[in-house]
């Protein structure tokens, strides 16, 4: 079951595609204009967002633009319009939407067109985005020769291209900053509540405490980023 996000100015295309869709078994988010996808998309990334392009307070592109621009295009994007040029269907492709769909949706082609999108997020959640094995850190006679300083809990050390971040129990975790930016930021957000899972060892009430979430978002953001709690609670014991 996935989380997918509606967005659509049309109550009756938002009505046909949240039937449709949770028939196949995903939970449904609707929104009806780009400031409740903008609060759709502050509690969480879903793991699929269905926008179309026009809607009457700000079109899909922009909004697309804006998610993009703040980092937050970390989820597959289809775009959807019944009036869009190909010129458009293009711009969203190279601002990083997955696919066009064009109204009125064929039913076999939204089918697929989700699943290939569902796909694609998979496969970036299972990416070897970041090392996330503990490193060796220079010992202190090493560190007075190289000039670097062995970092505590909680440090951050920039290193040429990437950055060393100590974690629970001192772990070191390597962040390289050549990654494309939605990889960057789902390797940080892995290091992150891999860090509060060790912590606290393994417990989600205290996690979800810790980070702010509902514990609902909570097991959501776990499994989209690949993190598995009991791994970790056993290591934490």
């Amino acid at each position: 079951m996935a989380n997918i996000l509606v967005v659509d100015d049309e109550m009756g295309i938002r009505e046909l595609l949240s039937e449709i869709l949770s028939d196949e078994g995903h939970a449904i988010q609707l929104a009806e204009n780009a400031q409740q996808a903008r609060e759709a998309r502050a509690q969480g990334a879903p793991d699929l967002v269905l926008l179309d392009i026009w809607m009457p307070d700000t079109d899909g592109v922009t909004l697309l633009k804006e998610w993009q621009r703040d980092g937050l295009l970390t989820m597959p994007v289809i775009m959807m319009s019944g009036h869009a040029t190909i010129d458009t269907a293009v711009e969203a492709t190279r601002i990083g939407a997955l696919n066009f769909l064009e109204k009125p949706i064929a039913l076999q082609k939204l089918l697929k067109a989700v699943q290939a999108g569902l796909t694609r997020a998979q496969e970036t959640v299972r990416a070897p985005a970041l090392a996330q094995r503990p490193v060796v850190v220079a010992q202190p006679e090493e560190s007075a020769a190289s000039g670097f300083v062995q970092p505590t809990a909680s440090a951050a050390i920039a290193v040429r291209g990437g950055a060393t971040v100590a974690g629970a129990d001192n772990h070191m975790f390597n962040l390289s900053f050549d990654l494309p930016l939605r990889e960057a930021r789902d390797a940080f957000e892995r290091m992150y509540f891999e860090h509060h899972l060790g912590r606290e060892g393994g417990s989600m009430t205290r996690v979800a405490e810790k980070t702010g979430l509902e514990r609902t978002h909570l097991y959501r953001k776990l499994k989209q980023l690949g993190v598995e709690p009991g791994k970790l609670a056993k290591k934490g014991a």
